[in-house]
């Protein structure tokens, strides 16, 4: 299983490294997104998901750390959303008025000579 997760991941990843390079601006913001979406994959799956595990200790019993889930990484995923998210909507405004001050969705500005 570890091998398709690892494998899923490096498919996305490189998905948005390729959109990235690309020459509008929709689609770097697509491969910023789904770059995103690999690097908060990748953390949650490192913080090794338990389902019946609770991830506080119950109050008056003594720590074990076989016993609970790791918070952190869920936490760390859930505030690289949102900041993503408002990274992403400052970006689409940026390129928005980009595209209104210069006529084109080009990340250099200028259309390619067919």
């Amino acid at each position: 299983m570890e091998v398709v997760i690892a494998l899923a991941i490096g498919i996305v990843f490189g998905s948005g490294i390729w959109l990235l390079l690309r020459p509008r601006s929709f689609q770097v913001l697509t491969g910023l997104m789904l770059m995103s979406y690999a690097v908060n994959l990748f953390i949650f799956i490192m913080g090794r998901v338990w389902l019946d595990k609770p991830p506080f200790t119950p109050p008056g019993t003594t720590p074990d750390p076989f016993a609970l889930a790791d918070p952190l990484p869920q936490a760390l995923v859930l505030t690289a959303i949102v900041i993503g998210f408002a990274t992403t909507a400052l970006y689409l405004v940026v390129m928005i008025g980009a595209r209104g001050l210069t006529g084109t969705d080009h990340v250099d500005g200028e259309e390619p000579e067919v």
